[in-house]
């Protein structure tokens, strides 16, 4: 939910039900694997009445999609003046969505008339499903279900919209702990696609694939999950924000040059500094220790002290009129590190082949430069005149400088796609000519980037970033907690990546993204970059996320 949340600004789910008592053997365990259900089952009937618990922004979210599926829909509210209020509100939405067009006058009126309030939850005797939005407290969620639990029919399946506590701890107290599903919304909902079906320890696999069809009939895409912390997007967006806010800490650019660079090169809808203070510093930095400590301290989810010191210090983002940029009347507009413009060279030397030589071969074909390709085949650098351009291996700047002899080295970040992109961040080793860099700079102005030059940071900040997500969304398919496709799924209709991980990393290539990561465990240590298994076993199979191994 929190980083369902940021989504909604970045962009902005039939036979009856079978039953499920006594629920069969074989209920989710530890062994479970990522897709648990190879023959899905049917979804909910339209007969099947929905029971929400909380009428709060998901919660009304919530019935509000299960409504316009054509489903009856009962909500209930400790809070009971809340529940007239939070039904008003979903008809008013029906009403807005026929006078945009997107409903029939008729359809909008019928879904409206299907939705009522409860007085106590003691009105869901019939449900054939009850989804639970209230508190994210464990014990408030367990007292919840146990209730649930003597109220409604044996066949009836439970979910709850928790976003970051343990299924298998919420179903730990009740008497079919079998039944009890995750599924976990991401708001705004009747807008946002994804919802991840998540099995705990002890959850039949049946009602993971009743849950999974249920949410598919209502027009979402829903991917299966393993009650892990973080569950697939909590815990592969870690990166996102964890390695913007490490560049920071070593002093490697500016947020404003982080952002533009994610943005314009990367592809992501907002950087990660914009999107921090976007949901507010405090939360961002709760939900850091939650999956750190979730972790047993697993240095790859430690939060940044930055963060810490930001809170200290009453800097929570918009909401505070100050985080990382400041905001209200008069605050001045983020601005990047962009180069001014340099001397646009005489003649570059590409190599035959790759990315980055092929994108600027096309975008320089026009500019006055003469280009031409290395008779050399094994030759993966750019010459121009006394300098050298590379994509970054994860390597400094000054390690690579020093390794391959070549003093006026520069090298470059990663873009999605170097043809289309209009910003790309560079690095300079520190013996490297001014002079030299600025050639550089000509070139790629010559081919219409906006160049934003960085501190010798190992991977810079697309390349870490990317190999990151993809190493966290790998150890995620390695453990079983989700599928390549779900994860890439997951990452693009929850968060709106660009590309999937699993997808990206099938890009990069598995001796690339190898090849980055060990650089950068070696240049930090401390295991926070260490290679996932899973990645090593498509290195050495040739394998591919979305063919082979990959689970």
């Amino acid at each position: 939910m929190i980083i369902g949340a940021l989504s909604r600004l970045q962009t902005f789910a039939i036979g009856l039900i079978l039953p499920l008592s006594p629920f069969p053997a074989g209920a989710c365990d530890s062994n479970m694997e990522a897709n648990p259900v190879a023959n899905f089952p049917e979804a909910l009937s339209k007969d099947n009445h929905i029971g929400v618990v909380g009428s709060g922004t998901m919660g009304a979210g919530i019935a509000q999609v299960a409504a316009a599926a054509g489903h009856p829909v009962i909500i209930y509210d400790s809070r009971v003046e809340a529940v007239p209020k939070a039904i008003e509100e979903i008809r008013r939405n029906f009403e807005k969505l026929a006078a945009k067009g997107k409903l029939s006058a008729g359809v909008a009126e019928s879904a409206a008339a299907r939705l009522r309030g409860a007085a106590s939850p003691q009105e869901f005797a019939k449900a054939g499903l009850v989804i639970e939005a209230i508190v994210e407290d464990l014990e408030a969620k367990r007292r919840l279900f146990a209730e649930l639990e003597g109220i409604v029919d044996s066949g009836c399946l439970l979910a709850t919209n928790t976003s970051s506590l343990s299924i298998t701890a919420i179903a730990a107290g009740l008497k079919s702990p079998q039944r009890l599903v995750g599924m976990h919304f991401f708001n705004p909902v009747p807008l946002m696609e994804l919802v991840e079906v998540i099995g705990g320890l002890a959850t039949d696999s049946h009602a993971l694939g009743v849950v999974h069809s249920t949410a598919a009939a209502w027009g979402k895409s829903p991917v299966f999950a393993k009650s892990t912390p973080g569950f697939i997007v909590n815990r592969v967006a870690r990166p996102y924000y964890g390695e913007a806010l490490l560049l920071l800490t070593e002093q490697a650019a500016s947020p404003a040059t982080i952002d533009a660079v994610m943005r314009e090169a990367g592809g992501f809808r907002m950087g990660p500094f914009e999107l921090m203070d976007l949901v507010g510093l405090d939360i961002g930095f709760a939900v850091s220790q939650s999956v750190f400590n979730a972790y047993f301290g697993d240095p790859r989810y430690r939060p940044a002290i930055l963060q810490q010191e930001m809170v200290r210090a009453g800097f929570l983002g918009r909401k505070a009129g100050r985080g990382f940029y400041e905001y209200g009347p008069g605050a001045p507009a983020p601005q990047p590190r962009t180069e001014q413009a340099s001397p646009r060279p005489k003649r570059a030397v590409l190599p035959q082949a790759g990315p980055l030589a092929d994108a600027l071969a096309h975008r320089l074909a026009d500019s006055g430069v003469e280009v031409l390709r290395a008779t050399n085949a094994r030759q993966q650098w750019i010459e121009v005149g006394d300098a050298v351009l590379a994509v970054t291996d994860g390597r400094s700047a000054a390690r690579r400088a020093f390794e391959t002899e070549r003093a006026n080295l520069v090298l470059a970040d990663l873009a999605l796609d170097y043809g289309k992109a209009t910003r790309l961040a560079i690095a300079k080793s520190p013996g490297c000519e001014e002079s030299a860099c600025l050639s550089v700079v000509g070139l790629l102005q010559a081919a219409g980037f906006a160049v934003s030059r960085m501190e010798d940071a190992p991977g810079l900040a697309v390349m870490r970033t990317v190999a990151m997500l993809a190493n966290e969304g790998a150890d995620a398919v390695h453990q079983g907690v989700a599928t390549a496709a779900d994860v890439d799924t997951a990452m693009r209709k929850g968060v709106n990546y660009p590309r999937g991980p699993m997808a990206w990393a099938d890009s990069l290539g598995m001796e690339t993204l190898h090849r980055v990561l060990s650089y950068l465990d070696a240049h930090y240590g401390g295991g926070r970059y260490r290679v996932s298994p899973r990645i090593g076993q498509l290195l050495w199979s040739r394998g591919r996320f979305h063919e082979g191994i990959a689970g």
